[in-house]
C-alpha cells in the first residue's frame, strides 16, 4: 500500500502498466516534456550513474529505469515533491535504483561529487521570474515555471560541474531560449551534440526543444528529425503514439 496525501492520486505511467506515480492537481503533475526527455536523453544500458535535476515527483528517473539499470539520482527543491517522488519509488520497488534528494541543486556538486555522473538530465524552469504579483498564486506551481530557485545558467554549471568528461547532458526547453542554452553549454564546457524541435503538429511553429551536449566534446551538432505531436485530426502521430504507448 502507499500513503496518499491530500489530494493525491496514484496514477499509472504511461504504457509502463507496472509502474505508477504519485500525482497531484494542486502540486504537480508531470507534462510531455518530461516523457520526451526520458526518451530522448543517452543512458547507459546496464551501469553508470544518472542524475536528474528538478526531478519534480521522480517521472523521469522511472520512466529511465525501465531503459537502464544504472544508478539514478534525483533532486528536488520542493518538500511535498519530494515526498511523492520517494513515496513512489517505494511503492515500485525501486529503492535499490533510484534515491532523490531534497535539496538545492546549487549545492549537489560540492554535496555528492563533482565529475560523478555519466549523464544528467533536466526538465528546468522555463521562464525567467516575474514580478511577484505577476507570479503564479500557487507556490508549487510558481516554482515549476519561473526560475525562482534555479536560473538556467544555474543548471547548465551546474551539470557541466556533476558530469564526467566525455558524459552528456540533455534538457527540454523552449525554442526561443535555444541561443541561450548553446551560449551557456559553451561556457561551461558542454559542446551541443544533438537537437530535436518538437511541433503541436505540422504547419505550426515548434514548441519545445530536446537538447543534448557532452562535456569537453568535439564541436558536431546533429539536428535531428522534426517531431510531431498532433496530427491534423488531433489524434496523437504515429511518432507519438510509440513514445507515449509503446506502439510500433
Amino acid at each position: 500500500m502507499v500513503q496518499l496525501h491530500e489530494d493525491e492520486r496514484l496514477d499509472y505511467l504511461l504504457a509502463e502498466e507496472n509502474l505508477r506515480i504519485i500525482q497531484s492537481p494542486s502540486v504537480f503533475a508531470f507534462s510531455l516534456d518530461a516523457v520526451l526527455l526520458a526518451r530522448f536523453a543517452y543512458v547507459p544500458i546496464q551501469k553508470g550513474n544518472i542524475i536528474d535535476l528538478c526531478t519534480g515527483n521522480a517521472v523521469i528517473p522511472l520512466l529511465l529505469s525501465k531503459r537502464t539499470k544504472a544508478s539514478i539520482i534525483g533532486v528536488e527543491i520542493q518538500n511535498r515533491l519530494h515526498s511523492m517522488a520517494e513515496r513512489s519509488i517505494s511503492y515500485n520497488e525501486l529503492g535499490g535504483q533510484i534515491e532523490v534528494i531534497h535539496g538545492d541543486l546549487k549545492d549537489m556538486p560540492q554535496k555528492i561529487g563533482y565529475g560523478k555522473f555519466d549523464v544528467v538530465t533536466c526538465n528546468p524552469p522555463y521562464f525567467p521570474t516575474p514580478k511577484k504579483e505577476e507570479q503564479n498564486i500557487n507556490e508549487h506551481f510558481a516554482i515549476a515555471r519561473h526560475e525562482i530557485h534555479c536560473t538556467l545558467e544555474d543548471v547548465i554549471r551546474v551539470s557541466s560541474q556533476l558530469v564526467r568528461q566525455g558524459g552528456k547532458i540533455a534538457l527540454v526547453h523552449r525554442p526561443g531560449r535555444l541561443l541561450d542554452i548553446v551560449t551557456l553549454m559553451r561556457k561551461y564546457k558542454v559542446e551541443p551534440k544533438r537537437l530535436q524541435f518538437v511541433y503541436p503538429k505540422a504547419g505550426k511553429e515548434a514548441n519545445t526543444i530536446l537538447i543534448e551536449g557532452i562535456k569537453n566534446g568535439n564541436p558536431d551538432l546533429k539536428i535531428l528529425p522534426p517531431l510531431f505531436v498532433y496530427q491534423e485530426n488531433n489524434e496523437y502521430t504515429e511518432e507519438l503514439e510509440s513514445i507515449l504507448y509503446g506502439k510500433e
